[in-house]
């Protein structure tokens, strides 16, 4: 599995259409699925998967720069519901098809989305491997050189893959991406829909450099769990014996959606061709520091940072509702 700045081909994206998931603010979403494709699109092409029902919408609300790929879909996490993308040895393009059990089986009605990463590589004609356990691709980092990371509260949840224990789960990952070592976090976020994302506490930014996420605040309620996984990063070292190089970003100021503490994260973010496509949280002191933290890492990007606060009341952020197909470099 390349890491995500390998160069890509395209991003892939999917139309919000879940009433459960949006509910009124069902068009506010959609205008914040535009601009973020809009904005991808400047760096690299996006295509946007959308119900046919859907699709002549999508269109209009995407602009004629972006692809809309009409297919059956019940929600609009492609990182979660779509194809985690490979590349051989001969450097050609395939696909992983995870099972996929709507975050536990918290959304029993989403039988497109179980078999949306299948529909999605039919249609690109890219050959497919189904996996035989559940997973999301926000559960997993990689640095493309041999390491994972993951956490113990997603991937060992017992509504994931109860039948597994973690040498098990760890011998699929190693079958499947082609990784060596894993560094396996503790606990996610408070009230985080998807029992512990990856992707909202700390990812790879090259080979032996995480970003992660932190909460100065020892009364929040995220504090304990964050100080836990900044200490496991510590002491962790990556598939080439490497200690990591950790770069840390204050958590933006906590927010709530009726009674539950919203997953806001700025590790959650979109690394396009040449670009960074960061969130912004109508915090203007934590999103500035943000902004010049992800400057003097990637000073080689431009960066694009954008409102998320829509797509996190629907539970994810800008990484979540993305997926990168990397570009193959067959080898003849």
């Amino acid at each position: 599995m390349p890491a995500e700045w390998h160069p890509h081909d395209c991003c892939w994206m999917g139309w919000p259409c879940r009433i459960k998931t949006w509910g009124e603010r069902m068009y506010e979403a959609k205008l914040a699925y535009a601009e973020i494709a809009q904005a991808i699109n400047q760096f690299e092409p996006v295509k946007m998967s959308a119900r046919p029902e859907d699709a002549e919408e999508a269109r209009k609300m995407c602009g004629t720069q972006i692809e809309i790929v009409p297919l059956p879909m019940d929600d609009s996490w492609t990182r979660d519901s779509g194809p985690t993308f490979i590349i051989d040895r001969k450097g050609k393009l395939a696909g992983i098809d995870w099972e996929f059990n709507q975050w536990g089986a918290d959304y029993p009605d989403c039988e497109d989305d179980a078999d949306f990463a299948r529909a999605l590589l039919n249609h690109i004609s890219v050959e497919h491997f189904k996996a035989p356990f559940v997973l999301e691709g926000g559960s997993i980092h990689v640095d493309g050189d041999g390491t994972l990371m993951t956490t113990e509260q997603c991937l060992l949840h017992p509504n994931r893959n109860p039948e597994l224990d973690q040498e098990e789960i760890e011998q699929l990952l190693r079958e499947h991406l082609n990784v060596h070592n894993i560094i396996w976090l503790g606990e996610g976020l408070m009230d985080d829909e998807t029992d512990g994302h990856v992707d909202n506490l700390a990812c790879f930014i090259k080979p032996g450099a995480v970003m992660a996420l932190i909460s100065s605040d020892p009364e929040d309620e995220n504090y304990d769990v964050l100080q836990d996984n900044l200490l496991r990063l510590k002491h962790a070292k990556d598939a080439r014996e490497r200690s990591l190089e950790i770069i840390t970003v204050e958590q933006p100021e906590a927010r709530w959606k009726e009674d539950e503490r919203l997953a806001q994260s700025y590790i959650n973010f979109y690394l396009p061709n040449k670009g960074i496509v960061m969130p912004a949280f109508n915090d203007p002191v934590h999103d500035n520091q943000a902004r010049e933290i992800f400057e003097k890492v990637f000073p080689d990007r431009e960066i694009i940072q954008l409102d998320a606060q829509e797509i996190v009341m629907g539970g994810g952020g800008i990484h979540c509702i993305t997926q990168q197909q990397p570009k193959a470099f067959v080898i003849s």
